[in-house]
């Protein structure tokens, strides 16, 4: 079953709380999103390391409800 975007973003703001995030539903499907995401938590971190963050913060719904996610994170300017 997909995800809804507003249930993608309720699990990205728990994560994250501080962060500016943007979220675009690519295919209209529920299963492809592209996410933008701003915060203090990425700070010195290589964007590797912030991609880890962000999957760790889905819990586990990556491949599962979640079939591909495009990632743009960074720390604030």
């Amino acid at each position: 079953m997909p995800i809804a975007q507003t249930q993608l973003e309720t699990i990205l703001r728990e994560g994250f709380p501080d962060a500016e995030i943007q979220i675009e539903d690519l295919a209209g499907d529920g299963d492809h999103y592209k996410a933008r995401i701003v915060s203090t938590a990425f700070a010195g971190l290589p964007r590797v390391r912030q991609h880890q963050l962000v999957y760790a913060a889905l819990k586990g719904k990556m491949g599962g409800e979640l079939h591909a996610l495009a990632l743009e994170t960074s720390a604030p300017a």
